[in-house]
């Protein structure tokens, strides 16, 4: 079906943000910018300019073309912006589902090719898939605790070597793959370094930190899955003396990202130039890393919880 048997179409008359006056406690102010949903401040109410209700979904034409956003609450729309408008009950779900799909058709339009004119006749599904009302929609936290401060003048120096059990990946030819559902992990920066999908009687175990000494060197991911490593890739696993999980995990990958500029293609960051690398990391009086809080610290942070 049409976009329009769906939802009222209207196009918002001129309205430009450098006419607001902006307001901390305002009004959204819509804007064709694609982060942060569209907002791209509050500003303060002004009389006679429409303000549209929560509920609706915005579309820009120019600019981040045809990346759709519900929203949540009051607005104003600039120009160049379509608002839609249910034309039965619809439910929150449903629209997000339909603003995901009218994104699905972004590549087709840019600077020189605007949704102005064809908006309307953008074919969406018949039918919404059984999930979509049924997903359940929760509001995202913020934390798991109390904010720590860092003090990162304060912290220790540890050897790599010092911290972990190295375990180097495996070669895995394209030739002998088979396709299955366990993780195989390459040198990429993203997907959490899975490559690909295998099915492998050999694995390496979770609860660890992978990271690239090849390829995207330096990128590094917690694993919570058995997996294959590839050759490309050393495995570190926590020694005896302390015990890793996913928020000791995070602060380590960050800190340890921040030394893959020594290293790339020319140089790569193997098992034994990794084991001699030096990190700092907070410390206990007795010299040791202090594990506890770098869990709280992570555990302090925006949407912890989701990790």
């Amino acid at each position: 079906m049409k976009l329009t048997d769906l939802f009222f179409i209207e196009y918002p008359k001129t309205l430009i943000f450098a006419d607001m006056i902006p307001q901390k406690d305002g009004i959204n102010f819509i804007s064709s910018q694609d982060k942060n949903n569209g907002v791209v401040a509050k500003v303060q109410e002004c009389e006679g300019i429409k303000k549209y209700p929560a509920g609706i979904v915005t579309v820009p034409l120019k600019g981040s073309v045809l990346m759709a956003h519900l929203q949540p609450e009051p607005c104003y729309v600039a120009h160049q912006i379509a608002v839609l408008t249910p034309k039965k009950p619809m439910t929150k779900q449903a629209k997000l589902f339909y603003c995901l799909c009218i994104q699905k058709n972004a590549y087709r339009f840019n600077y020189g090719r605007q949704a102005d004119k064809t908006l309307k006749n953008l074919v969406l599904p018949d039918s919404l898939p059984e999930w979509v009302n049924t997903s359940r929609i929760e509001p995202l936290s913020t934390s798991v605790c109390s904010s720590s401060p860092l003090r990162a003048s304060e912290w220790k120096d540890y050897t790599m070597n010092d911290l972990f059990r190295f375990v180097k990946g495996k070669r895995l030819t394209k030739e002998d793959m088979v396709p299955g559902k366990i993780n195989f992990l390459g040198a990429i920066s993203e997907n959490n370094g899975v490559r690909e999908k295998i099915d492998a009687d050999e694995l390496w175990q979770p609860n660890c930190i992978t990271v690239n000494y090849n390829g995207s060197v330096g990128e590094a991911f917690y694993q919570s899955k058995p997996f294959w490593a590839s050759d490309d890739v050393n495995v570190l696993y926590a020694k005896d003396f302390w015990k890793m999980n996913k928020y000791i995990a995070m602060f380590l990958i960050t800190v340890i990202k921040a030394n893959k500029y020594r290293f790339g293609y020319g140089r790569k960051w193997t098992i034994e130039k990794m084991k001699e690398t030096v990190i700092k990391l907070p410390g206990q009086p007795d010299g040791s890393p202090d594990f506890q809080y770098m869990e709280h610290y992570i555990k302090s942070l925006p949407y912890s919880d989701k990790i």
